[in-house]
């Protein structure tokens, strides 16, 4: 009995955080750094910042195969991951999963890319950095789409500051409502074609603005600006590489494995386990409140339980709402926290595989310096006030992307595939071609789900995620035409050549920004989490992802979950210490 006791007592912390990717590294972060004993859970493999991002140095010949996953090795284990086109490659495909290890089922198709090591998708995310407006956060309130939101940006905007001054965003002030500016480094420069492009669409429309990407790279170091700003992670400036996807050695862009969890481990209050696979929240009953987790060894595959006051669950959307829908008890028979019937429901991503693209004539004396890991931004322009608003759809969308020169990897006519035109191909530059896709906003729908599968269990003996996700409304094809016409015609007004237009269907998942499954909102009867990301019945589980998100706006939201995870730990941190908690 005392050994029981004492084995429970080392298993006891002030806080437990499921994750450690973007949110569960900066959760982490703050309630370690508050002085709280916390132990974060990591389902997946332990890898360590620098030392395993073993391709980070790799030229294409060096990979296996120029770079190229083989077919059947695709089909073998990677056949859902591999429908992004490109999370698959040689250089990367370690950092994400084997459908043929960790399998989920489909009722409509969703494309849900998972990461399972420490650090998480912080490892490979695509680091545009926004901030969610008062436009977006009094969306669902004006148009009756979803629930509103209960906060507003004033509420988050002290928490935007605080999160990009510690990463470092790079990027431009604009002075748009739509796109509140932040606390930004230097940016990064748009090339000749860019700036060509951008001065003729702000001169042409007096609504459309062209800046460049807002992104969590270091332009320069983090301490030119901050004296005092604490660097644990020894990150420096961005080397424009442009093989972030591989890991960073040199830290140029955020990760959770570079910034917050060694800042958490500084502090000396935080402890790291791997390869633990959180399935449960312990809710007890009696206390009227959550004590602890379980979780199973996913080498070993034996069960252990940990405890705590406060649970911050940051596992990702879909991987945090199933644990809650495996977390049954008498007061909770449908999952903790779901007396509103909406936890699993609601999910939400952002467009992709729609746009525009060209060729452009001329510059052929102008070139460009490194591999910049960033491009262009258009901001949203579609129903913002008098002249802009659009009949067939609500809500709006922005493009990313960008013009380049190709290289000596473009193709040549079969007969000029040998001998001196070869070579000469290899020394010069092709033309210049443009191109951006859109990033639409998808509305919230509570037939777009996912559920439990208890008839499809894993190696772990848990029941499989199964989606039902793939509901689209007609405002959002109607966005998608807009978005390729609007996309043409910004290019042909820059007098660009062989415009052209593509659309390769809507697909969920595909922007790996799933979103939704556990929304804050006001009312407890429409929502799972309050203004704090507590979940409204249990007030010391706390939901960081972007389980909580309650719209999805028309950008990149992880920047806003950073926000949103400082600021509910920092609050969680203060609940404790008043003894509220």
């Amino acid at each position: 009995m005392n050994l029981n006791l004492k084995a429970k007592q080392e298993r006891t912390y002030d806080a437990i955080v499921v994750g450690s990717g973007i949110s569960g590294g900066w959760s982490a972060k703050e309630l370690s750094e508050k002085g709280m004993k916390t132990l974060v859970l990591e389902r997946g493999r332990k890898i360590d910042h620098v030392k395993d991002y073993h391709t980070a140095a790799m030229d294409t010949w060096d990979l296996p195969n120029r770079g190229q996953t083989p077919p059947d090795v695709i089909a073998k284990d990677y056949p859902k991951q591999n429908r992004t086109g490109y999370t698959t490659a040689e250089a990367h495909r370690h950092f994400f999963v084997k459908d043929s290890e960790h399998p989920y089922q489909e009722e409509t198709r969703f494309d849900w890319m998972r990461g399972y090591h420490l650090g998480g998708r912080s490892i490979t995310w695509g680091r545009q950095s926004y901030r969610l407006s008062d436009i977006d956060f009094t969306a669902n309130q004006k148009d009756g789409f979803g629930v509103d939101w209960p906060v507003r940006y004033k509420d988050i905007k002290p928490w935007y500051d605080y999160v990009e001054r510690y990463i470092g965003v790079s990027g431009e002030k604009r002075g748009l409502k739509q796109l509140p500016d932040g606390i930004f480094l230097p940016p990064m420069q748009m090339n000749c074609v860019e700036q060509e492009f951008a001065k003729a669409v702000e001169s042409k429309w007096n609504n459309r603005w062209v800046t460049i990407g807002r992104t969590a790279h270091l332009t320069e170091p983090l301490n030119k600006s901050q004296p005092d700003h604490k660097n644990p992670g020894g990150r420096v400036q961005c080397l424009m590489r442009n093989r972030c996807m591989r890991g960073c050695p040199y830290g140029g862009y955020f990760s959770s494995l570079s910034s917050t969890l060694p800042a958490g481990v500084e502090s000396g209050n935080l402890t790291i386990v791997t390869d633990a696979i959180v399935h449960e929240v312990i809710y007890d009953d009696s206390q009227k409140k959550a004590i602890g987790v379980r979780a199973i060894d996913q080498n070993t595959k034996d069960s252990t339980e940990y405890y705590a006051k406060v649970i911050f669950l940051c596992a990702s959307a879909i991987a945090s709402a199933s644990i809650l829908l495996q977390s049954k008890s008498a007061r909770f028979p449908n999952g903790l926290g779901n007396d509103s019937g909406e936890l699993g429901h609601n999910i939400m991503d952002h467009h992709l595989g729609v746009g525009a693209y060209a060729s452009v004539d001329g510059f052929e004396d102008k070139y460009y310096k490194g591999r910049r890991a960033n491009g262009i931004y258009i901001p949203r322009f579609r129903n913002m006030g008098p002249g802009t608003k659009m009949d067939k759809f609500v809500r709006g969308y922005g493009y990313q992307g960008g013009a380049s020169r190709q290289g000596w990897g473009r193709r040549l006519a079969q007969e000029e595939r040998v001998g001196g035109n070869v070579k000469d191909m290899a020394m010069e530059p092709g033309g210049w071609t443009m191109g951006f896709g859109g990033f639409g906003e998808i509305l919230p729908q509570h037939k777009n789900y996912m559920m439990l599968d208890e008839n499809n269990l894993d190696q772990w003996g848990l029941p499989q995620v199964k989606f039902d996700a793939g509901n689209f409304h007609e405002n959002e094809y109607e966005m998608r035409k807009d978005m390729m016409t609007a996309g043409a015609e910004m290019l042909e007004a820059a007098g660009f050549k062989n415009v052209g237009t593509y659309d390769n269907g809507p697909h969920m998942g595909l922007g790996i920004h799933e979103m939704g499954t556990a929304r804050m909102g006001r009312d407890p009867k429409t929502s799972v989490l309050n203004k704090w990301n507590q979940v409204h019945a249990c007030k010391n589980v706390f939901v960081t992802d972007g389980a909580f998100m309650t719209s999805a706006a028309c950008h990149n939201p992880s920047l806003g979950y950073m926000a949103f995870s400082a600021r509910a730990a920092n609050y969680a941190a203060d609940q404790v210490e008043k003894g509220n908690l």
